[in-house]
């Protein structure tokens, strides 16, 4: 008899990082098969056999190559390749994950098509619409049929837009089940031949900088702004930013010097990153997947942003929402470097079992 079958649906590297744990829960339970679905929404030469080997699962089992373009027409292709996909074998469910464009499409094909979409980190609200993640978030949420929710806001949130509570579940973090399981690998790892490893024997005392929302790194008025926190952070520390080549090109025709002790490298593969920022003093970051990671393995966070639509690294973790104002996005700096950042705990559920939770959760309700 052929057990159920779940496509994974991913579209971006930090994807990856979020379906790689349910990969290896779906292996370990056996109830459930599983297709890993690769929209090709970011081309991304990193994501190789060995970033899929980092990750402890197997290249993707169908390529879509959709691509880049705008919104509307990454969205575009992305239904009409997957429609194309679910037309030759029906899923018994369409599992999608965060806030993507593929997140978006595919959700909209299967639910159309008569699929259940089970959506994985539903429920998070920035309340800001201008960024495209929190609509895509949005209407993700609007037609799911299953909500695996990563914090207590989440289920807030759902229950406000009138949501069956019986649906929506509170298992924890895919993501933070991913870094717990690659720091761990770290440990017995050889990172000698990784570029950071020599910059960490180099400087043992530095900051983290990933920035690369348009707010911060599009315009040089917003540039400056940026410069002048950086400048002034490596007055205290050496600081490392691993830098998107767009941003790196709008530096450079903004005639913005950093200075001498920010290094700027390009970015880097998952483990690479990793092995950098778990040990840094300060991570500076406008990432809503770092606000999460660093509080899962305790390291002191400055968010640049004036809204998070993860709350509880602020309430109960070690992430700082700083605004954007370079004053007081300084002040909290210098606050963690002098040591007086915030303690911060793990989230009860953060555990590194979300993976397992879900598939619990599901494989009943598909009739496996």
């Amino acid at each position: 008899m052929n057990k159920p079958l779940i496509h994974l649906v991913a579209g971006a590297r930090p994807n990856f990082m979020k379906i790689a744990p349910l990969v290896r829960a779906l292996q370990s339970d056996g109830r459930l098969d599983f297709m890993i679905v690769h929209t090709g929404q970011h081309f991304d030469r990193e994501m190789n056999e060995v970033f899929f080997d980092e990750l402890g699962i197997p290249q993707p089992d169908v390529r879509l190559g959709c691509g880049g373009g705008s919104h509307a027409e990454q969205t575009g292709k992305i239904m009409l390749a997957y429609e194309q996909l679910v037309s030759e074998r029906k899923p018994a469910c369409c599992l999608v994950v965060g806030d993507v464009n593929s997140t978006l499409a595919c959700s909209i094909v299967a639910k159309k098509a008569g699929i259940p979409v089970a959506h994985v980190e539903a429920g998070l609200r920035s309340g800001d619409m201008a960024m495209p993640e929190e609509i895509n978030r949005l209407v993700t949420d609007a037609i799911s049929d299953w909500f695996f929710v990563t914090e207590p806001s989440g289920l807030e949130h759902l229950r406000r837009e009138g949501k069956a509570m019986d649906a929506v579940f509170d298992v924890g973090h895919v993501m933070v089940d991913n870094v717990l399981y690659q720091a761990e690998k770290l440990k017995s790892s050889d990172t000698s031949a990784l570029e950071t490893d020599a910059i960490k024997k180099a400087h043992p005392r530095y900051a983290v900088v990933t920035l690369h929302r348009p707010s911060n790194v599009d315009g040089v008025e917003n540039l400056q702004r940026v410069a002048g926190v950086l400048r002034r952070v490596a007055e205290q520390v050496t600081v490392v930013f691993p830098v998107h080549p767009r941003t790196r090109k709008n530096l450079e025709s903004s005639g913005i010097d950093l200075g001498p002790n920010v290094i700027l490298l390009g970015p880097q593969p998952y483990m690479a990153f990793l092995h950098l920022w778990k040990d840094a003093a300060l991570v500076l970051t406008d990432s809503g997947g770092l606000q999460e990671e660093t509080t899962a393995l305790g390291v002191p966070c400055v968010t640049m942003r004036d809204n998070t639509e993860r709350p509880i690294t602020v309430d109960e973790g070690t992430n700082i929402l700083a605004g954007t104002d370079p004053a007081t996005v300084l002040a909290a700096c210098l606050q963690v470097l002098a040591g007086q950042g915030k303690a911060g705990r793990r989230p009860a559920l953060w555990d590194g079992k979300a993976a397992e939770r879900i598939v619990d959760i599901l494989a009943p309700r598909l009739g496996a």
